[in-house]
């Protein structure tokens, strides 16, 4: 069931452009990474360190939820994440020692940077070839298309593996531009990603309409930059927007109900 705030039929029809994220919007990117993180489990045979493979999972999402926090918000760099989100998980392993009278030592595991940052270009090696998407992603791009709009892809992701992603998961052809974080020098919600957005596809803020899953870095971002903004809310169980959107939908699908 999709919510409109303040709706305006004869507004609805004013967009020309739309700017739309990519990872857990139209990418399933929670859902892939599961998938490469078991198999990262099995490839390092992270079981000599860890009882069950949720040991190292659980972990791994709690720092991941922070580091891209501080990632989007400008307050770490791209190599500290790349090394600190699996540093952190794996810090949580142990070594176990057979000492000669038969007992068992356990000391922590100490990861080294080398370490993570193998373990990480597998991950994103895994992560990119992945092809799943959201429900109803392909059939929302192709009718967004068949209705004339100009879609241009919005995210933080890294660069050379949102390509493989998009290339993975059949959604390039659907983008105008394909708009970036580490082309344009800053992150979404920052204004000036926003500034480069506008420069690179040649949208204007009134005929724009943001679509992204994450309120603070798509939704917040978007409306201090002179957008309305439609918030894809797939937990609507667990999240309530904290400020008034534009429009919300639970579906990818139910964007056809508003565009």
């Amino acid at each position: 069931m999709y919510i409109c705030q303040n709706i305006d039929r004869t507004k609805m029809k004013k967009y020309t452009d739309l700017f739309i994220d990519f990872d857990d919007t139209l990418y399933d990117t929670h859902g892939n990474a599961i998938i490469a993180l078991g198999e990262l489990y099995e490839t390092f045979h992270l079981n000599q360190y860890f009882e069950k493979e949720s040991d190292f999972t659980e972990p791994y999402w709690e720092a991941n939820v922070i580091l891209w926090s501080q990632y989007s918000a400008g307050e770490i760099d791209r190599p500290y994440l790349i090394v600190e989100r699996f540093r952190r998980p794996l810090s949580r392993g142990k070594v176990k020692t057979v000492n000669s009278d038969g007992t068992i030592t356990e000391t922590p595991f100490e990861p080294t940077k080398e370490f993570c940052l193998e373990v990480s270009d597998k991950f994103l090696e895994y992560c990119s070839v992945k092809p799943g998407v959201i429900s109803g992603a392909h059939e929302l791009m192709r009718y967004l298309k068949g209705k004339g709009y100009r879609t241009h892809l919005c995210s933080n992701g890294f660069h050379e593996v949102q390509y493989k992603k998009l290339n993975a998961s059949k959604l390039m052809e659907f983008f105008d531009t394909i708009i970036l974080s580490e082309d344009a020098g800053a992150n979404k919600p920052s204004p000036e990603y926003f500034e480069y957005a506008f420069k690179m596809s040649g949208a204007k803020p009134e005929n724009t309409l943001m679509i992204g899953d994450n309120f603070v870095t798509d939704i917040q971002g978007a409306q201090r930059a002179g957008l309305d903004v439609l918030f894809f809310n797939a937990h609507p169980d667990a999240f309530t927007a904290p400020e008034p959107v534009n429009y919300e939908v639970n579906n990818l699908l139910e964007i056809k109900d508003i565009l």
